[in-house]
């Protein structure tokens, strides 16, 4: 039994690679007459009375990624309580928070940051804001005045956002 070099092993795994990379396909957008991909992956899955899901990967202004993905079925979406929702739903409902979320999302962190923005209001009314959206889940203090926005939430933001489009 002969030893193979390092380069012997390299060059062997260097063509395996490329052997690998033409046999597979391309990612890339779905193909026009695949429209639905997600949605026919997710009835294959599903049982029932089917089920919601929501997936996103996200690189933010501020570099960094999220990737997340949440399924619900839909008949526990339909049975449950819904009032349960009004408190996240509603901390979203302003326009301040909103444009709090945003500002934080590309980068501004601490609340002198926030604080430099017009249309706010004053430095009480900033508060009130922000700690609307810590309470709802939204937004997390990272102490000494900074704040997040959760890495399980961003995605989520996004979607209740792209919900809203006509």
């Amino acid at each position: 039994m002969t030893e193979e070099t390092l380069a012997e092993r390299v060059a062997r795994l260097e063509e395996r690679v490329a052997a690998l990379e033409e046999a597979a396909p391309e990612a890339g957008p779905p193909e026009p007459a695949d429209t639905f991909w997600a949605l026919d992956a997710l009835k294959e899955r599903a049982a029932g009375p089917g089920a919601v899901l929501f997936t996103g990967s996200v690189t933010l202004p501020s570099g960094e990624h999220y990737e997340w993905q949440q399924g619900h079925p839909a008949g526990d979406l339909l049975a449950d309580d819904w009032s349960q929702s009004a408190e996240a739903l509603s901390a979203l409902a302003h326009p301040v928070r909103l444009l709090l979320l945003r500002e934080i999302m590309h980068g501004a962190r601490t609340a002198a940051e926030l604080a430099g923005l017009e249309s706010l209001g004053t430095t009480g009314q900033l508060y009130h804001h922000l700690r609307q959206l810590v309470a709802a889940g939204w937004l997390r203090t990272t102490g000494r005045g900074r704040y997040s926005v959760p890495g399980e939430r961003v995605v989520p933001i996004l979607t209740v956002l792209a919900a809203t489009r006509r």
